[in-house]
């Protein structure tokens, strides 16, 4: 399955551009609800755990098929999430944003829209349907670009999640991110390895917020995560393919 990520970009800048021959230019109107910093919240939370909402993906096929937000995100909090990523794609994963907006009215905790982003209007339509931070993923951007989306989402009041798969891409990242992710998971070929945030933790800037993300199953890999410096963790299938995802936080915390 190479080349998945060119796929689902190449897919994701047809769904802009008619996004922009139906809608002209950027919707003006954002919620005026205050945001939630998630990089605070991971930096205060003993955990750490952004805990994931997805009904699919193009390596596992069909994960929770019939999940609803309505149900999973208020039981996530509940079990003690720290914050929640929500997959908006519905091609590749199955997911809306209706799904963010479900989200956002049954929880007070920060939301991260997941999504493969490439243009501003992505972003104003994340803070129009209650996320807090958004994703930059550096392999389907430049750095100009990268720069440009995050001054908008901090327009906004968005925090951002710059995500890379090894150092090589950091030649993208710019100081104003929030936070930046790693994500084991090769988004090129969706094969997973659990030990390359280790591996590329120490090529990244000092005092940045880290996340680990993708290929966690077991808190023992959190442990050894929050040693090498990272705070936030986000883990959607190990979850997700539960019949009840919050039980599988809570029984996955106290392990």
């Amino acid at each position: 399955m190479a080349n998945i990520l060119d796929s689902i970009i190449a897919n994701k800048r047809r769904e802009v551009e008619a996004m922009a021959r139906l809608g002209g230019e950027i919707p003006a109107a954002v919620s005026s609800r205050p945001t939630v910093s998630m990089k605070q919240a991971l930096t205060d939370s003993p955990t750490g755990i952004i805990a994931e909402f997805k009904r699919r993906s193009p390596s596992k096929g069909e994960i929770h098929p019939l999940a609803l937000p309505s149900d999973v995100i208020p039981a996530y909090e509940k079990a003690g999430a720290t914050a929640c990523s929500v997959l908006t794609d519905t091609v590749y994963f199955g997911g809306a944003l209706t799904d963010l907006a479900q989200a956002r009215c049954r929880a007070s905790l920060p939301l991260l829209r997941k999504d493969f982003i490439v243009d501003r209007r992505q972003i104003a339509e994340a803070r129009f349907y209650g996320a807090d931070a958004i994703l930059l993923i550096a392999a389907a951007l430049t750095r100009p670009e990268v720069e440009d989306l995050t001054g908008y989402a901090h327009s906004l009041g968005l925090e951002v999640l710059f995500e890379i798969h090894n150092a090589a891409e950091l030649d993208r990242f710019t100081p104003e991110v929030d936070m930046v992710g790693v994500n084991n998971r090769d988004l090129r070929t969706f094969a997973t390895d659990p030990q390359l945030s280790a591996t590329v933790a120490r090529e990244l800037p000092d005092g940045v917020v880290k996340v680990a993300e993708s290929g966690l199953s077991t808190m023992n890999e959190v442990r050894q995560l929050r040693e090498a410096g990272f705070r936030g963790f986000l883990i959607g299938e190990t979850f997700m393919r539960n019949a009840d995802p919050g039980k599988a936080l809570s029984e996955f915390l106290k392990s």
